[in-house]
């Protein structure tokens, strides 16, 4: 049995829908920095929004200690303080398309978005909402 044509172009206007909400949030992510500095101004972390390191800066400086353990424990905790940043930003963009209130403590910036708009009951063309 058919789908009557109404109905067809429902679920087509949704898929539409869907499909321009999640291009704009992967480009959204795309877009997303975060920026961090070590205590001692040494070192710069720039992660982007799906936590890949984009850009590390280590002041010259760096080498007057000649502790590679001690290096090694400053990148880190400053690519860690970016990634925060970072998915700070990337949280505060999908805010835009998840209310807080259906947020949880486990909400991912990058997926719970697509995962909201999938379990939307109310979405154009849908005879649900």
């Amino acid at each position: 049995m058919d789908a009557p044509p109404e109905e067809v172009r429902g679920r087509l206007a949704e898929y539409e829908w869907l499909g321009k909400q999640v291009r704009a949030m992967y480009d959204g992510i795309d877009d997303v920095r975060g920026t961090a500095h070590s205590a001692d101004e040494l070192v710069t972390a720039v992660v982007g929004g799906r936590g890949e390191l984009l850009e590390l800066e280590l002041d010259a400086r760096v080498f007057r200690e000649q502790d590679a353990g001690g290096l090694a424990a400053s990148i880190l905790a400053t690519v860690r303080e970016a990634a925060e940043d970072a998915e700070r930003e990337a949280t505060r963009l999908a805010e835009e398309l998840v209310p807080r209130r259906e947020r949880g403590a486990d909400f991912d910036p990058v997926f719970g978005p697509a995962l909201h708009l999938l379990n939307d009951k109310s979405l154009p063309g849908s005879d649900h909402g």
